[in-house]
């Protein structure tokens, strides 16, 4: 994608979807709105950089990834925010050489004019006197800020002077939610693009477990470097490692969110962020013909052998700051297949995600479809016996919660959990909340997206199947569980399948390409496709 960031277009929806929020008394005044950008961190007490990711709110409205820059967006007032009658001013700081011979310097005015979508780039340096020109033409003027909290970049010392008193960050921060609810065709692109690369390092790491599962990996020589040719994933953070350097090599700078790389049992942990266990290992086979030299398949070891289990992996890359989110879970040990067990769980939880999807298009309350997640899930358990009694009477003791506690999915963009104060709005104005929601209100506690969906939306989609220890301790009593059957299960863990959906005009689109089918995965990680 060469085409400029539209922050003209976004500023243009940010301002309509204020005009809005605001009093009736102010929608027609000037406004004036003022973002900075995010500045480089510091490890603590050192001057070790920190990785430089920038704010959302301020990229979605510049497209510009510099820091200690800043933006100002003008509106005259009248009826609409056209997009002619939108001043766009950004701020760009000046080179220092003592700050650039550590870092690379800030683009010119010049190359910055070329490179994002403004009519006008100057020094920051100049922010205070372009605004007070505005304000001193336009003198209503409302100035809207971003709340003063932790969560966002603090406005400069200067403004705050100047004009703090007669600003206001009551509305910015929600209707620039509201604008990135519904994703232009450049965003869209652009996660695209990151569900791609991610998608691709998904089955790198599925294809290295077949590739070692079979016996292709040769060992390295005892004490040398070990080559990529010859690497194993026999431990959490070495599947994390593949897929992060999977995603590097692409051109991703950011993964979006902390990867999730949970094996066997710790695949109950929804967020399980720690990725340093090793695989589980059963007892140990004396085998005196084995040694370093050796090759050996995955999960075989100087005599010891995986224990059949799963890897459950959620992890996404970014592109240009636009997130991709993607779960897969994998048989490990086994010889790259399922216990039989865990493709129950598996298979059952795929048909959760296929229905889902199948339902995907505008006007469909969220709401409902996670509702129907667990009516399959009560159906799919008292078919394999782990639930017994009355369909209707398990689903509404709302036990089928301990199984699966967290929500369908979430709306997803610049954020891996986008917007939330436009996905989940308030309980108490959430006009749009159906009836049939407030009989099982457990059921959407972790819901983060309640809403009709809209075409434009982005969202995933993740149902989840866990046997917590935690989550069960409540429901052991439970006499619409079969507890001798559940016993059977609990060593699977947890099964989770997350794809990322494109709302449409009719329908969707699946944005995620890796495989998930039971053949397709028990052929690749076994090394047979």
């Amino acid at each position: 994608m060469t085409s400029k960031y539209p922050a003209q277009l976004h500023a243009q929806r940010t301002l309509e979807k204020l005009q809005h929020l605001l009093p009736a008394a102010d929608r027609a005044k000037p406004q004036l709105l003022y973002l900075t950008s995010e500045i480089v961190h510091y490890r603590n007490d050192t001057d070790r950089e920190l990785s430089f990711r920038q704010e959302s709110n301020y990229f979605y409205l510049t497209g510009c990834d510099v820091p200690d820059s800043a933006v100002l967006i003008f509106h005259p007032g009248g009826s609409s925010a056209t997009l002619p009658s939108v001043q766009a001013v950004l701020f760009i700081p000046k080179d220092d050489p003592l700050v650039t011979m550590w870092t690379p310097p800030p683009p010119t005015l010049v190359a910055a004019s070329e490179t994002y979508d403004f009519g006008s780039v100057q020094c920051t340096s100049d922010l205070i006197s372009a605004a007070t020109t505005f304000l001193a033409e336009y003198r209503d003027t409302v100035i809207h800020t971003l709340p003063q909290t932790a969560q966002f970049p603090a406005p400069s010392p200067e403004f705050v002077k100047s004009f703090g008193s007669s600003s206001t960050p009551a509305y910015l921060l929600s209707a620039l939610s509201l604008a990135r609810l519904i994703k232009t065709p450049h965003e869209i692109e652009l996660i695209r693009k990151a569900n791609a690369i991610s998608s691709r390092a998904h089955e790198v790491v599925m294809r290295l477990l077949g590739r070692d599962a079979a016996g292709l990996i040769q060992g390295p020589r005892e004490g040398g470097a070990i080559m990529p040719d010859a690497w194993r994933i026999e431990k959490e953070a070495e599947a994390e490692a593949v897929f992060v350097a999977s995603c590097r090599r692409e051109g991703a700078v950011h993964q979006a969110y902390l990867p999730i790389v949970a094996s066997a049992q710790r695949a109950s942990t929804l967020h399980y962020c720690c990725n340093d266990r090793d695989f589980a290992w059963g007892p140990l086979v004396h085998d005196h013909t084995s040694d370093l030299q050796t090759t050996q398949p995955n999960g075989t070891s100087h005599g010891k052998k995986f224990i059949p289990q799963v890897l459950l992996l959620d992890a996404g890359c970014e592109w240009r700051n636009y997130a991709s989110d993607i779960t897969r879970t994998t048989p490990v040990g086994n010889g790259g297949k399922f216990t039989k067990e865990a493709r129950e769980i598996y298979t059952l939880v795929l048909k959760m995600q296929n229905e889902s999807i199948k339902v995907l298009k505008p006007g469909v309350h969220w709401d409902t479809i996670h509702r129907q997640n667990h009516v399959t899930l009560v159906q799919g358990f008292l078919s394999l016996g782990i639930f017994k009694g009355e369909e209707k009477d398990v689903l509404d003791s709302g036990v089928s919660a301990a199984f699966f506690p967290h929500g369908l999915g979430h709306s997803l963009g610049m954020d891996v959990h986008d917007v939330p104060p436009a996905s989940k709005p308030d309980p108490a104005f959430n006009t749009t909340i159906p009836e049939e929601s407030k009989k099982n209100p457990e059921f959407y506690t972790y819901l983060r997206l309640r809403l009709p969906l809209e075409a434009g939306m982005v969202l995933t989609v993740e149902p989840g199947i866990y046997f917590s220890p935690n989550l069960l301790a409540p429901v052991r009593n439970s006499p619409n569980i079969n507890h001798e059957v559940l016993a059977r299960y609990e060593s699977v863990g947890g099964v989770r399948i997350e794809d990322v959906l494109l709302i449409t005009e009719t329908g969707y689109e699946n944005l995620t390409t890796v495989g998930k089918d039971v053949d397709w995965l028990e052929r690749v990680c076994s090394g047979q496709d």
